[in-house]
């Protein structure tokens, strides 16, 4: 049984179901045609029984039935001057075993103890109706009932003795073997039927697999995430549903793709210029220690101080293309309730040693929210570096926290409108900014944050001036029950 299942494994998928069809056509037909077959022998049987009980109904005049009794041969030829009219076997069956045949009859049935039994207390209410033989071995259906005598104080069963009838059971027996091989054949012609036409269905139902297989297929071996596969815009069935998920998978592999060579080509370019300026820093710096000639002191710490930023710059960078190389589920691991107030102070202290001539003002208000601590902290970190950096000497920060909306208001030259739909961008730098130190990461590093806590963030024009940057953030003025951070 265990060889037979390993071998339908194996078996392709369009196999398995014309096998698994053609069986269940041929459970269903093979219940059919033996609940047909036992219908039909019951029919039979029961036509058989109710003429036997027709026949054995007639009561025997007493005065015949005691007259002939007593002299009556087991002998078909024996002349009984009554007997039930039926084209068989008829006879009467005493308790001693001895045997009455009525003239007519075929032959004699072979009288069981049951018979015997049954005429030592013979019941017209109960009589006995089975399968038996005659004398040659040939089947008959047998009755076994009390003999009725009509006499002149009334009706009453005889004593010792019981009335057998019986039919032959041939033509019946024909009958049901040869509807059995109808049935058969019906059933052989059904089952095979079945499997051709389970076949037939599964190949055109799994024609969309084929064209999915052969897609997928086609993705391995060449790399191609360009492959779609055609599919009814009404239908609704599993491999329609299949059949998008996979353009769906491709389509978003394609984009994941398209974004990774971007971030790859972005990332080159954007390392290129501090290591090619790093580069010839230590050259020259190299270059002077074999040659002897020293550089001037003022010059040899400005190019100290540019090798310092540069490899800052680089640090920061590579710090920016980790934290944008993590995956979703990586950053949603990490997910816990963060007060929002404590990242924006903590974040302040770092603004306020990095732009010590400028003032920052903070008004904050408690707000916790669901986001990973470090990132949230370096995203806020983020959107005040930017306002720092674009805010002039003597110049006002102000940020304000209040109902989950952070503000950061700078009084810098601002961004002009054109620029404000790519700033979330990675790499994009305004060409004002290009002078200035950065990799054009920081404020996708935010808009990643934001999003993944649920938020959003924006920037926009500052009245006045300047720019403002707004963070919303879901949340709550004070932190779940149990989950104080």
């Amino acid at each position: 049984m265990n060889k037979l299942l390993r071998r339908v494994r194996t078996l392709p998928l369009r196999s398995r179901l014309a096998l698994l069809v053609a069986a269940a056509v041929a459970f269903a037909v093979a219940a059919v045609s033996v609940t047909c077959w036992f219908i039909v022998r019951g029919k039979l049987y029961a036509e058989l029984d109710a003429d036997l009980r027709s026949a054995a109904a007639r009561p025997v005049q007493q005065n015949l039935f005691l007259s002939a009794i007593d002299s009556c041969s087991s002998s078909p030829s024996s002349s009984l001057p009554f007997g039930p009219r039926v084209r068989g076997y008829s006879q009467i069956v005493r308790a001693d075993g001895n045997t009455c045949v009525f003239p007519g009859a075929t032959g004699t049935v072979k009288v069981t103890s049951a018979d015997r039994a049954f005429a030592e207390h013979p019941d017209p209410e109960t009589p006995i109706i089975r399968n038996g033989t005659d004398s040659d071995g040939n089947p008959v259906r047998v009755l076994t009932t009390a003999l009725v005598v009509d006499a002149p104080t009334g009706r009453y069963a005889a004593q010792n003795a019981a009335l057998l009838i019986a039919v032959p059971l041939r033509s019946t027996e024909a009958t049901l073997n040869e509807l059995a091989l109808l049935l058969l054949l019906v059933s052989g012609v059904g089952v095979l039927g079945a499997g051709a036409a389970g076949l037939a269905v599964a190949r055109a139902g799994l024609r969309p697999v084929d064209k999915l297989t052969e897609a997928v297929e086609h993705v391995a071996r060449t790399e191609d995430l360009s492959i779609r596969i055609p599919v009814d815009d009404d239908s609704e069935d599993e491999v329609a549903r299949l059949s998008r998920s996979f353009n769906s998978m491709t389509s978003a592999l394609a984009s994941s793709r398209e974004l990774q060579q971007q971030l790859i080509a972005d990332a080159g370019h954007e390392l290129r210029t501090p290591l090619t300026s790093l580069r010839t820093n230590i050259e020259l710096l190299g270059r002077s220690e074999e040659t002897g000639r020293p550089i001037p002191p003022a010059d040899r710490k400005a190019l100290l101080a540019s090798v310092k930023a540069q490899m800052t710059e680089l640090a920061s960078l590579i710090g920016d293309l980790q934290e944008l190389s993590r995956s979703e589920a990586q950053h949603g691991e990490r997910m816990q309730v963060v007060s929002l107030e404590d990242a924006v102070e903590s974040a302040l202290r770092r603004a306020r040693l990095r732009g010590p001539e400028l003032t920052i003002t903070a008004a904050l208000e408690p707000w916790y929210v669901l986001a990973e601590p470090a990132a949230l902290e370096r995203a806020v970190v983020n959107i005040l570096d930017n306002a720092v950096k674009f805010s002039p000497d003597g110049a006002t920060i102000d940020v304000r926290l209040a109902d989950g909306v952070l503000t950061v208001r700078d009084h810098g030259p601002g961004i002009p409108a054109d620029e404000l739909p790519h700033v979330f961008d990675r790499f994009w730098r305004s060409p004002s900014a290009r002078a200035l130190p950065g990799s054009g990461l920081g404020l996708s590093i935010v808009a990643r944050t934001v999003h993944q806590s649920g938020g959003t963030v924006t920037l926009a024009p500052a009245e006045g001036g300047g720019t403002v940057a707004t963070v919303r953030l879901p949340g709550a003025p004070t932190p779940p029950p149990g989950e104080a951070p």
